[in-house]
């Protein structure tokens, strides 16, 4: 089995070349650093990516009639809708579609920092979901 890949761990962007042996080891070729090694054998066998989404905002008040007539038009419009987020580490690819259904259900409320974990230990992986903008 020959697999062509181009590495994405640097800028130099080294086009790999990774060969299946007789015994069933992988040699790769193309690289200029180690790093590249690692890349085809990471990406042909367990690939994994940062995940970035939106998760929507709690409305605390929704569907209260007295607090919904204390805000403004303005207030309303302003109100941010969605919090973006992201993976603190690189995710299993073949779970991505799993962690995106979660994320698009998921209510965040506010106040939320940068930084914060608005889903921890994501789907048993270990790896949390961090908001990426601060929001009132």
């Amino acid at each position: 089995m020959r697999q062509e890949l181009i590495c994405i761990t640097c800028p130099m962007g080294c086009r790999l070349v990774a060969e299946r042996t007789g015994e069933g080891e992988l040699v790769v070729s193309g690289n200029r650093c180690p790093r590249g090694a690692a890349y085809a054998r990471e990406e042909l066998f367990a690939p994994k990516r940062t995940v970035t989404a939106t998760c929507r905002v709690s409305r605390p008040c929704a569907g209260d009639r007295s607090c919904a007539a204390a805000e403004t038009a303005s207030q309303a419009l302003d109100a941010p809708r969605r919090v973006p987020v992201r993976t603190s580490a690189a995710f299993p690819k073949d779970r991505v579609p799993e962690l995106l259904a979660r994320l698009y259900e998921l209510e965040v409320e506010l106040p939320v920092e940068r930084g914060a974990v608005v889903l921890a230990d994501a789907l048993g992986t270990g790896i949390d979901v961090l908001a990426t903008r601060s929001l009132k």
